[in-house]
């Protein structure tokens, strides 16, 4: 049984006239008068009672009709809902993000992914470093990530998203809370609070690197898996941290921030994917990524991979 068929069938139903169902159906009456009797031959039955007068429905076709139109209304939300998914307006989209950094930017892209493709599942997965992120990104367990550079996965694409500083973050009675800027190498006889070692976090070793160009290695003498904790600590007293100003917005009693004193450190945050993801809905999400977090202008990325 051939959906031409079960079309012109309908059209005829719906007619009861077969010059008007041919007309509709944009084709000549002979050829729809044989797909209805070819119809009719395959089901055994009658659907039509045909005179030079009128055209109506057997028992049979009435029976039909119902069960048909259900076929057809059926077919037609299949082909638009793989249509809408070959658009990206329907699928899943997996994210890795760090909760501090992306606190603004995260925010931005599900808004704007949510009113353009409201039939699209953002699936967010939390305190995730963004090497992490990264590695995930790059094996295909996460299709989205919220990485910082630079990016050196094979098949990894990227996009500049924003350009952050290294700052230090202190107790606010803290004598060096006095300045209005730290230099670095003054820092080095201070307990540190940071993230943990190896677990990908790359603000751990942004603040590595910046010391040991000072001459020194920190001192880490407590450890915690994310920001706002960290900071809660730094406002206890327990030490003092370098941090990224995106999360700048962690305000609490006993905590301030300084810059650090010379040329400015700078990191890139960027939203990475993999070349070969074939997802219509990642490309949908890029798509919008691109008005909701464009690339600051002065960020001067290298171009994707």
């Amino acid at each position: 049984m051939e959906l031409r068929h079960l079309t012109a069938f309908v059209a005829v139903a719906e007619e009861l006239h077969f010059s008007r169902a041919a007309k509709r159906l944009q084709m000549a009456q002979p050829p729809l008068s044989q797909q209805i009797r070819q119809l009719e031959k395959q089901l055994g039955v009658q659907l039509f009672v045909r005179n030079t007068r009128s055209v109506r429905l057997t028992s049979a076709g009435e029976s039909f009709l119902g069960p048909v139109r259900t076929v057809l209304d059926d077919l037609d939300t299949a082909v638009r809902a793989a249509k809408a998914a070959g658009r990206g307006e329907y699928g899943r989209v997996t994210i890795g993000f760090a909760g501090a950094s992306s606190h603004e930017t995260l925010p931005r892209l599900t808004r704007a992914v949510r009113a353009a493709h409201p039939g699209l599942e953002l699936v967010m997965t939390g305190q995730t470093y963004a090497n992490v992120a990264l590695s995930r990104v790059a094996d295909g367990s996460l299709d989205l990530g919220f990485v910082r550079l630079p990016v050196t996965r094979p098949g990894v694409s990227y996009r500049v998203i924003d350009e952050e500083e290294l700052i230090c973050a202190l107790p606010s009675d803290h004598r060096l809370a006095q300045l209005d800027s730290v230099p670095l190498a003054v820092l080095a006889d201070e307990p540190f609070v940071s993230f943990p070692a190896n677990t990908g976090s790359t603000v751990r070793d942004a603040m590595t690197e910046a010391c040991e160009a000072s001459g020194f290695t920190p001192r880490v003498v407590q450890e915690a898996p994310d920001s706002y904790t960290i900071m809660a600590l730094v406002a206890a007293g327990v030490g003092v941290t370098l941090t990224v100003t995106s999360c700048m917005h962690i305000q609490q009693n006993g905590l301030v921030y300084r810059p650090l004193a010379g040329p400015p450190i700078r990191r890139q945050a960027a939203l990475a994917w993999r070349q070969d993801n074939p997802s219509a809905a990642l490309r949908a999400v890029l798509a919008v990524a691109e008005e909701a977090l464009p690339t600051p202008g002065g960020a001067n990325p290298p171009p994707p991979h």
